[in-house]
């Protein structure tokens, strides 16, 4: 199964260690962290559904093509890792 980390940065609000979850789409494991632990939601994805513009998922060490839908496909030794997306100038 997949294990879906989440940036150190955000524990400084949330509680969001590792966790191991089911699923084989970036959607579907984003869906059973977000079951148990229902509060990081509105920090990873926005009103629709989507990648917040400030999130970046990553699948092992390649980015999710599919930030709206994340239909991206995983598989049970993936590691996905949720991080801030650097922005600015």
């Amino acid at each position: 199964m997949p294990v879906v980390a989440f940036t150190p940065a955000l524990e400084r609000f949330l509680k969001a260690p590792p966790v191991t979850v089911e699923g084989a789409t970036i959607g579907a494991a984003l869906a059973a962290v977000f079951a148990a632990r229902p509060a990081l939601r509105g920090y990873v994805l926005d009103d629709q559904g989507a990648l917040r513009r400030h999130v970046v998922v990553y699948v092992n060490s390649l980015p999710v093509k599919d930030r709206t839908r994340l239909t991206d496909p995983v598989g049970p030794r993936d590691r996905i890792y949720v991080l801030q997306a650097l922005t600015g100038g």
